[in-house]
């Protein structure tokens, strides 16, 4: 009897995990964040994330990972295909990056950065960020700088999502900055603005980082961490607007903050987005990549999505 308890619960134990899928299975040691997908035209899901240095000191972080799969349960390493060290005006801060297919071309968007946040003495702070753009024949690389510096130095710039629409255009978001929530269109070739657009959020401007922007049935949704933390979103039948708010995707985690992506992959809309996890190292709670199955009311708006340890493993 002794033996057929624990028999039991050793299965019981081994079938919980082998189901469990958060967080996703990218590489031993791996510490991702900011977690970007796309389907190209392969049909596979590619995931682009920043990654965090074991116990790294204020975010200094310096390279990019790229993973693909074709049922999202197995995942390949495609290894560091982007870092600081093909850049020779930043040298640290390879912060939460995106991508874009135009022109027969893979475009790699990325924060990147110099100096050092003084949080004792913040008048002493020599920190600057700005968004590179490189391009390449392959969803995986080699990217290539494309213009030798950033898109533009002022005003301080990161966590860019790169949307191309329907009609070919290319639009960058990015945080808003002293109160201005603008969205750049880009140029066809895709080495410089063509415009900014301020744009109208019907009067609801929260603080807010990781803009994440996708279209579905004619609808425009803009969505992002508010405050930092919870993911909620608005709509809009444009791409710089007017945008509406709509509320909440995903509450927030203790103070923890949050970054994330949506997109459909085989007909099922997909959050990717990372917690911090203790997974008993050394350090204290890091950064790893999360995914769960993202659902859409008759109307249009988003439900909400609940954290899981079995993420995607359970299917819809």
């Amino acid at each position: 009897m002794k033996f057929l308890i624990s028999a039991c619960v050793i299965f019981s134990f081994t079938a919980l995990t082998s189901h469990a899928q958060n967080p996703l299975k990218l590489g031993d040691k791996l510490l991702t964040a900011d977690p970007s997908g796309h389907v190209w035209a392969d049909g596979k899901m590619y995931l682009y994330t920043s990654l965090d240095e074991e116990c790294q000191k204020d975010f200094w972080m310096k390279e990019w990972r790229v993973f693909s799969s074709e049922d999202l349960q197995t995942w390949k390493d495609h290894g560091p295909f982007f870092s600081v060290k093909d850049l020779k005006w930043a040298d640290n801060y390879a912060w939460a990056p995106d991508a874009a297919y135009k022109n027969g071309k893979y475009y790699f968007v990325f924060p990147v950065g110099t100096g050092h946040k003084d949080r004792v003495n913040p008048e002493k702070s020599t920190k600057w960020m700005g968004i590179g753009i490189a391009e390449s024949d392959s969803p995986t690389g080699p990217f290539k700088d494309m213009i030798g510096g950033p898109l533009w130095r002022e005003p301080y710039a990161n966590d860019p999502c790169l949307f191309v629409d329907d009609d070919g255009k290319a639009y960058l978001y990015v945080p808003a900055r002293n109160g201005k929530w603008v969205v750049a269109e880009m140029a066809d070739d895709m080495r410089s603005v063509k415009a900014f657009h301020e744009m109208d959020m019907g009067g609801y401007t929260p603080k807010m980082e990781g803009p994440w922007v996708f279209k579905r049935n004619g609808l425009y949704y803009y969505t992002m961490p508010e405050n930092n933390r919870k993911l909620t979103y608005y709509t809009s039948t444009s791409p710089k607007g007017p945008w509406k708010y709509r509320g909440l995707i995903m509450e927030q985690e203790g103070e923890s903050n949050n970054h994330h992506s949506i997109v459909q992959f085989k007909g099922q809309w997909i959050l990717f987005y990372h917690r911090w996890l203790d997974l008993g190292t050394k350090c204290p709670p890091q950064r790893h990549v999360c995914a769960e199955y993202l659902y859409f009311n008759d109307d249009g708006t988003i439900r909400e999505v609940k954290r899981t340890d079995a993420g995607l493993s359970v299917k819809p």
